[in-house]
């Protein structure tokens, strides 16, 4: 970038934590590009996972999710990105301009950053312990911000979620191209990308029990001390006023902040989309969950047993193959981000 804005040092970096952010099957479903004076997000649509995905949500909020690192990686820092989200209706793919100015970070943004490189997606079952309330708000905050609305499952919205996520699991099973292309990314413990065997539990199918997707070769033990998920789990719903591509990006940048608040309180999380990628069990969830909003995202939250062992980081493609640099053609149109 040009003299006064981030050096290349400052945007690896930041880049580097964006890309630690979660998508489905960790299909990291982004692209970068610099130019001499903004930094852009771009989809990848040779990576939407056609069977789980159909109509490509889960990859716009997991895009949601990296704008959302990136930001916070910026602002730790020491810079303050300014974005332009769906800069140019002519290129769909093209999902976010961020343009750069000097700012202090806050103490939050400090501890959100230190959040990223620990969060994990922990599928195990968690403690009975009971996550405080104040977590639960201080998480709703984090994602009101972002212009979206987080909802404690509780009570007949809890039984209905539940339900639809033991629906989406049966409809699942019984769809032989949904399985061969889970199979496909799942128990990839040699590549970049994918669900790696040692982050995927055994699916527990005792009374009681959420289900979760049958990743292959699942190696994950489970630890003494755990309890019966669909009783003791807390489970929360992220949902939006309209259903368009921004309020799917806004989601994304939601479920990033939500996570990384649950980080840095110490909780387990584990997000859900699996009864949000059929169509008529996501309507169950928002007629009988979400009043009525588009529901987004499902976080399963909670205290890891205290013996769990800590999970290791799951892989994520090398910097080079996800950031480049924009072309010339694309350089012409720069100044306009800008000056919005």
């Amino acid at each position: 970038m040009e003299h006064g804005l981030p050096d290349d040092f400052t945007v690896c970096t930041a880049v580097a934590m964006a890309i630690r952010a979660p998508s489905v099957h960790n299909s990291q479903p982004w692209r970068w590009a610099v130019g001499k004076r903004t930094l852009h997000l771009f989809a990848d649509p040779s990576r939407q996972l056609p069977q789980t995905d159909p109509d490509g949500r889960d990859l716009l909020i997991g895009c949601g999710a990296a704008l959302h690192h990136a930001r916070i990686g910026f602002a730790a820092l020491g810079w303050q990105a300014d974005v332009h989200r769906l800069p140019d209706p002519a290129e769909p793919d093209h999902l976010a301009s961020i343009g750069f100015h000097r700012r202090q970070p806050s103490a939050t943004e400090v501890a959100l950053a230190a959040a990223i490189p620990r969060r994990r997606t922990d599928r195990r079952r968690h403690s009975s312990w009971e996550v405080p309330r104040g977590y639960l708000e201080s998480m709703a905050q984090a994602v009101a911000d972002e212009g979206v609305v987080l909802r404690v499952a509780e009570g007949a919205e809890r039984y209905y979620l539940a339900t639809a996520i033991e629906e989406a699991s049966r409809q699942h099973r019984e769809d032989p191209a949904y399985r061969v292309e889970l199979a496909a990314w799942s128990g990839r413990d040699a590549a970049p990308d994918g669900v790696p065997s040692w982050s995927a539990p055994a699916v527990d199918t005792s009374p009681g029990t959420l289900p979760a997707r049958p990743f292959s070769d699942p190696k994950l033990p489970e630890a003494s001390g755990a309890t019966s998920e669909k009783d003791e789990t807390v489970l929360v719903v992220l949902s939006t006023a309209s259903d368009d591509r921004m309020s799917r990006l806004r989601a994304g940048e939601a479920t990033s902040a939500a996570l990384l608040t649950a980080t840095r309180f110490g909780l387990a999380t584990c997000p859900l989309t699996e009864p949000l990628e059929l169509p008529d069990v996501r309507r169950t969830v928002e007629e009988k969950v979400a009043s009525g909003a588009f529901p987004q995202m499902v976080l399963r939250l909670g205290w890891a047993p205290a013996n769990a062992d800590p999970l290791p980081a799951t892989p994520r493609r090398d910097l080079e193959d996800v950031l480049t640099t924009l072309d010339a053609a694309d350089l012409s149109g720069e100044p306009g981000y800008q000056q919005r």
